[in-house]
């Protein structure tokens, strides 16, 4: 399946439409390369979700934990992961335990804690500054 956004204005739209197409799925890792838009699109998911707080990327913390009317979402970013046993330091794995929404960004460094439901989500983006979702369910 394929998603296209073409712009920041359509986003909110788009991560509703994503969220229904990919449901009843709750665990999602987003693949792309620097400033293609992961953290941004995450942002439009849990606000669609209902996260009523500020969304910002996890990078220092590794996860953020975001209330919601859908419960709580879990955010990764394993950027600055170096070894899977820093994963498990962490309990990250137990994250994946539950039916919560789980969204990872830089999860090949993670592969081996990623439950065998995770919906991989490949973004790039396109010349004319498009971006193009790839959803493998």
């Amino acid at each position: 399946m394929q998603l296209i956004l073409d712009s920041l204005r359509d986003l909110d739209q788009k991560a509703e439409l994503f969220l229904q197409q990919t449901s009843p799925h709750r665990h999602f890792a987003f693949y792309g390369p620097m400033g293609v838009g992961k953290t941004t699109f995450i942002k439009s998911l849990c606000h669609a979700l209902g996260a009523s707080v500020t969304v910002t990327s996890p990078t220092f913390a590794l996860v953020n934990e975001y209330p919601s009317r859908e419960g709580m979402i879990y955010h990764f970013d394993f950027y600055r992961i170096n070894q899977p046993n820093e994963l498990f330091d962490i309990g990250a794995e137990e994250y994946f335990d539950g039916r919560e929404f789980c969204f990872v960004e830089w999860p090949e460094r993670a592969e081996v804690i990623l439950p065998d439901d995770v919906v991989r989500v490949f973004l790039s983006e396109r010349p004319d500054g498009s971006r193009v979702l790839d959803i493998q369910l």
